[in-house]
């Protein structure tokens, strides 16, 4: 399984170190098949040591130059950091990323061999059209974004559970991963939206899931190891 932490705009440098450490305390007594992703804000960057890979929820595609408030990969490699988010809906939908442009930044952290998890959603407004409307959707987000790329996870959240305390259903998830395994390839598939350690046995146990993509509930060292060794 693969459960990967969204800071957001969340925790502090300092806050990142203590967090870091109390979760290493408890990462010995994970399943060794197990991997764990942390993805702090870019000013809590660090050369951090653990059995966990650090991740950038953002950069611009770009080695560096005169992109006033971006990082670039320049930065990226100070710390050795070579796993990256694309395609957040928040980031979609806050800073406008058209799929043109989230097709661009994957390409060209696809040429520089990151990892990337690839996020994918829906909102409510979409799912109450219906599974077929939802299918659309989320397939259009493919757009300009190479399936075959052996780095490639791809993390389902609908967007109406992101952060709401209201996870889709069993059957939701079901179904919709179902559909997405298909299309890309069967990629390593995750699901994200208010997964919390009172639902991760559940959604663990979908067939599909590959892992999860968590928010709020990773914001605690002890949430988040508790979802690790559920």
């Amino acid at each position: 399984m693969i459960f990967a932490a969204n800071f957001k705009t969340n925790h502090t440098r300092r806050s990142t170190e203590l967090y870091i450490d109390a979760l290493n305390k408890k990462l010995g007594a994970k399943s060794p098949e197990d991997k764990v992703y942390i993805f702090p804000p870019a000013t809590a960057l660090d050369s951090y040591e653990g059995d966990f890979t650090l991740g950038a929820q953002n950069a611009y595609p770009a080695h560096n130059g005169a992109y006033t408030g971006e990082i670039g990969l320049e930065q990226l490699d100070e710390f050795d950091i070579e796993t990256i988010l694309i395609g957040h809906s928040e980031r979609r939908e806050y800073m406008a990323e058209t799929q043109e442009k989230v097709a661009a930044k994957f390409a060209f952290f696809q040429e520089q061999g990151f990892e990337i998890i690839y996020c994918i959603g829906e909102p409510l407004a979409i799912r109450e059209k219906g599974f077929e409307s939802v299918m659309k959707y989320l397939l259009a987000q493919f757009e300009g974004i190479d399936i075959s790329y052996e780095k490639l996870i791809v993390a389902y959240e609908p967007i109406w559970a992101i952060g709401t305390g209201r996870s889709a259903t069993v059957e939701e998830i079901s179904s919709t991963h179902r559909a997405l395994k298909k299309a890309i390839n069967e990629k390593p598939l995750l699901y994200g939206g208010s997964a919390k350690p009172a639902n991760i046995k559940e959604i663990i146990s979908i067939a599909g899931v590959d892992g999860v993509l968590v928010g709020s509930a990773s914001l605690d060292a002890d949430s988040f190891s508790e979802m690790i060794l559920s």
